[in-house]
């Protein structure tokens, strides 16, 4: 089965797209409704959305996840912004008009190529535990892990806010405009009001429980006691209070100060689930420079975010063990789909056993993309059925440690956008607060994050230590992965997706799809998903995906139809930037 694309195979794979872009996730019809009045050039973005077609530009582009945010971005580089400056802008009205996914009391993890020195650059702004945070810190008494969202709402799962840190230190690096400028349009419309959305109106009634149970949440999501429906006009003075005081105080104003202490407060004085969030943790954040992860595929470096992240280290893996195998019949192939779903189990067994936070863990990241150990385990995918049984493998170490496997849960929110400016600058940025509406705890204007639940709740399986354990300072490991494709020193393709540990799964997806079955960025974030982590096999529900059930079924996977609701923003860079936004959510891409 070893087989290397050829001329013809690729040939192939680009004429069978037509097929592909019919069998296209569509767009929610509500979701054109709700923003064409934005303005003409939003308008029309979304036509091309809706009608399966990539937005096409020559100077610049930004997509992401809320027409709102994407004018944000777009009026930034317009007036001769960065790809930084843009980003602020953006992650500013994302946190108004999008706040069940990220904002301010979250953190990212950005991906930034900068023209003018062709340098690569990855900063951590991931949330870290507090100073008080103990191994057990998801346990009962009789040291057995909580129930998920036991630990989520309220304090206990708040860690400390890396977002507002990333903006800033984003900007003080690449950015053109003045600060202040770039959160006004957030301050702006917070001020005025804004149409809720059907996406959030919907999220809102089916949360509509948990958000009720604290009082300043419940007021801002459920006023009188009825959730908030789509077309309300919704206000957020004091977000745009916050962000006021970010505006002449820098980030400062966030970590030190009034907002920090009614953040401590709020996380400390929750009743029933209190956590142990602390001035000091909020006044010693730092954001963190982190070397790039790479990985050669089809003539291409595909590099993202190192740990704490596993998204580049998984997607790489993925892709590195995919090297060598012909993929070109494209997604309808039911052996495409078994080397795809069986290269994916062996990286999250990888994952499972070795990833975490490289501060406090030594991880195998060198070991784990050697080109002779992916060969090694793409071995096994040689069979033509699935894999009986998946193991991790033992990759080159620096240090022999022994791990156990991680037992953590992480469930799909968060948000991703991609930026090119006018001097090829590129930002590939996936940002988010944890679970839709993270803590359910509201502090001005904003939610809280309940991030440290992507830790394992479990610190020691038999006596052996978990990497992804609670420890102290420590970042928790995540999937996010926020990717640039590389050609000969150059970008070629920007790309990323929320969605919880499934985000690896999509953004390899639309990498694949990219290189391999030949769609543009349009089609290839809208293509049904399959994806398998653990063993099952999802597939997109109400979608061509399902139609591979049989298929798989008989070559010993176990299938589930369910919704896979990605957000794969993506935008391809050649002649022309191509923009593509994910059908699924209500985002849209955006160029001149």
């Amino acid at each position: 089965m070893r087989l290397f694309l050829t001329g013809l195979a690729l040939l192939a794979a680009t004429t069978a797209t037509a097929q592909q872009a019919a069998d296209a996730v569509q767009p929610e019809a509500a979701t054109q409704g709700a923003f064409q009045a934005i303005s003409p050039q939003v308008a029309t973005a979304l036509e091309a959305k809706f009608a399966g077609t990539p937005v096409e530009a020559r100077n610049w582009m930004v997509a992401a996840a809320n027409p709102w945010a994407v004018k944000a971005g777009a009026d930034v580089l317009a007036k001769g912004g960065s790809a930084a400056d843009a980003l602020v802008a953006v992650q500013a009205m994302l946190g108004l008009v999008e706040p069940q996914s990220s904002g301010l009391g979250g953190g990212a993890f950005l991906v930034y190529y900068d023209a003018a020195s062709g340098a690569l650059t990855t900063l951590d702004g991931r949330e870290t535990a507090p100073l008080a945070a103990t191994p057990r810190l998801f346990q009962d008494a009789d040291g057995e892990p909580l129930g998920f969202f036991d630990a989520v709402v309220g304090g206990l799962s708040v860690g400390t806010p890396g977002t507002p840190a990333l903006m800033e230190d984003a900007h003080e690096r690449w950015g053109k405009l003045e600060w202040w400028e770039l959160l006004a349009p957030a301050i702006e419309l917070a001020e005025a009001g804004f149409e809720v959305s059907p996406r959030l109106a919907g999220l809102i009634e089916g949360d509509a429980e948990r958000l009720g149970r604290f009082a300043s949440t419940a007021d801002y999501f459920i006023p009188g006691g009825t959730p908030l429906v789509a077309g309300d006009l919704l206000v957020n003075t004091a977000y745009g209070e916050t962000l006021r005081a970010m505006a002449e105080g820098g980030s400062r104003a966030f970590y030190t100060g009034e907002i920090a202490a009614d953040i401590v407060t709020t996380v400390q004085g929750v009743e029933g689930n209190p956590g142990v969030l602390s001035p000091l943790d909020l006044s010693i954040y730092a954001v963190k420079e982190r070397a790039p992860v790479c990985v050669s595929y089809r003539a291409h470096d595909v590099c993202g975010m190192g740990p704490p992240s596993s998204g580049a280290l998984t997607v790489g893996q993925i892709l590195g063990m995919l090297e060598g195998y012909d993929l070109s019949a494209g997604p309808m192939d039911v052996e495409v789909r078994r080397l795809i779903g069986d290269a994916s189990r062996l990286a999250f067994a990888d994952r499972g056993r070795y990833m975490a936070d490289s501060d406090f863990v030594p991880v195998p990241t060198q070991g784990l993309l050697d080109p002779a150990y992916l060969a090694e385990r793409a071995a096994l995918l040689a069979g033509e059925g699935a894999l009986p049984e998946v193991a991790p493998g033992t990759p080159a170490f620096d240090h022999a440690l022994n791990w156990a496997d991680d037992q953590s849960i992480e469930l799909p929110s968060t948000s991703h956008f991609v930026i090119v400016d006018e001097q090829g600058n590129v930002a590939s940025m996936t940002t988010t607060i944890e679970n839709g509406f993270g803590s359910r705890l509201m502090v001005r204007g904003f939610l809280l994050n309940n991030e440290l639940t992507d830790f394992s709740f479990r610190s020691h399986v038999d006596g052996v230590p978990i990497a992804n354990r609670v420890e102290p300072g420590k970042r928790p490991r995540s999937s996010m992965a926020p990717t640039i494709v590389m050609k000969d020193g150059a970008p070629v393709l920007a790309i990323g997706s929320p969605g919880g540990s499934r985000i690896i799964g999509y953004v390899a997806q639309g990498i694949i799809a990219h290189l391999d079955w030949g769609m543009d960025v349009q089609q290839a974030v809208a293509v049904p998903h399959a994806v398998n982590r653990f063993g099952k096999y999802d597939v997109e529900e109400g979608t061509s995906s399902e139609g591979l059930t049989e298929a798989l079924t008989g070559l010993g996977f176990e299938v589930e139809s369910r919704a896979l609701t990605s957000g794969l923003h993506a935008i391809s860079i050649g002649e022309t930037l191509k923009g593509g936004a994910d059908p699924r959510r209500e985002g849209i891409a955006l160029g001149q």
